[in-house]
C-alpha cells in the first residue's frame, strides 16, 4: 500500500497572485480563532488522571496492486447468460515476483497449460517479493472478477499451496462467506478460527514427510474444524516431502469434488485420492 502526500506549502501557481506574508498570517490567527470559538470544551473530554472509554470510527482507503494469470474455459462465452465456476489459486513462497509466468510452475496454471478443456475461470495472482497473501488482495482480486466475468458466485473455489496454503486458511477462515469448497495444500492457520469453516467444505492434502512446513500444521487445522462440526476431508501421503500439490493437483477427483459442491449446500465429505 502507498500513500502519497503532496505538500500543502509551495510556490504560488502560474497566474495567481502571491497572499503577502502579514495578510497570511492574519488569515491564518483568523482561521485559529474561529477553531477556537466553534470548538468548546465537551463536558466529556478526557480529563487528566483519568480513564475513560473512546470510540475511533474512521474511512481507510487501501490500493492494491496485483499481477495476475487469467484462464478462461474454451466455450466461454459461447451459450448467452451462463455462469461459470471460479477457482483462485494461491502458489508458494517460491514463485513471488514481478515475473507473472512464474505462477505456471505449478499447480492449476501448470494444469491449464496442457488442459485446455480445464472447465474452470482459473485467477491466479502473484504475489510480490518479500510478502504473503492478504485475504483482503485475496477478496479484492475476486470482486474484481467477478465484475468483470461471467462467474457463478456459488460455485467460486480457493485453493493454494504451501505459503498458498496458508493463504487459503486464513482467506477462507476471514471471509468464509464468499466459497463454496476450499482445499488448502501443506499450509497451516490459525485453530482457534476453525470454527468459521463449519459450512464449508475442505480438502486438505499434506506429506507426511514434509520438513518444511510440519504435517502438524494441517492436522491442527483439520482437528479443529471437525471439533466445530465441519465438513473436513484430510488427505495424507506417507511418502510426500514438501511437494503434495503435484499429486494433489494432478488428481481428477479434486477438481470433480469442487464441482459438487455450491456454496451454502451441505455435501458429503470428498472422496480418498488416488
Amino acid at each position: 500500500m502507498r500513500r502519497h502526500c503532496t505538500p500543502a506549502w509551495g510556490k504560488p501557481a502560474p497566474g495567481r497572485p502571491a497572499v503577502a506574508k502579514p495578510v497570511l498570517a492574519a488569515l491564518v490567527a483568523a482561521a485559529l480563532l474561529t477553531v477556537t470559538v466553534s470548538n468548546p470544551a465537551r463536558a466529556d473530554d478526557p480529563k487528566p488522571g483519568e480513564q475513560q472509554a473512546e470510540k475511533l470510527k474512521k474511512q481507510i482507503v487501501r490500493e492494491v496492486n496485483l499481477d495476475y494469470l487469467l484462464f478462461l474455459p474454451q466455450d466461454y462465452g459461447k451459450e448467452q447468460g451462463k455462469k461459470w465456476p471460479l477457482m483462485i489459486f494461491l502458489h508458494g513462497a517460491g514463485e513471488r515476483g514481478s515475473d507473472v509466468n512464474k505462477v505456471k510452475t505449478h499447480g492449476p496454471p501448470k494444469v491449464v497449460e496442457q488442459k485446455k478443456d480445464f472447465p474452470f475461470i482459473l485467477v491466479s495472482p502473484q504475489c510480490p517479493e518479500g510478502q504473503g497473501w492478504e485475504p483482503e488482495e485475496v477478496i479484492a482480486l475476486l470482486d474484481e472478477i467477478q465484475g468483470k466475468y461471467k462467474v457463478d458466485p456459488d460455485r467460486v473455489y480457493l485453493t493454494g499451496l504451501s505459503m498458498g496454503g496458508f493463504g487459503t486458511w486464513e482467506t477462507a477462515t476471514q471471509h468464509p462467506e464468499r466459497f463454496a469448497a476450499i482445499a488448502p495444500i501443506c499450509g497451516g492457520g490459525r485453530p482457534f478460527m476453525a470454527r468459521r469453516l463449519k459450512g464449508l467444505p475442505t480438502w486438505v492434502f499434506h506429506g507426511e514427510k514434509d520438513n518444511v512446513v510440519p504435517i502438524k500444521r494441517s492436522e491442527e487445522m483439520v482437528e479443529a474444524v471437525k471439533a466445530a462440526g465441519g465438513d473436513v476431508q484430510f488427505t495424507r501421503y506417507p511418502e510426500a516431502g514438501h511437494d503434495s500439490w503435484t499429486e494433489s493437483y494432478n488428481n481428477p477427483k479434486l477438481y470433480e469434488w469442487f464441482l459438487s459442491h455450491t456454496r451454502g449446500e451441505k455435501k458429503d465429505n470428498a472422496p480418498a485420492a488416488k
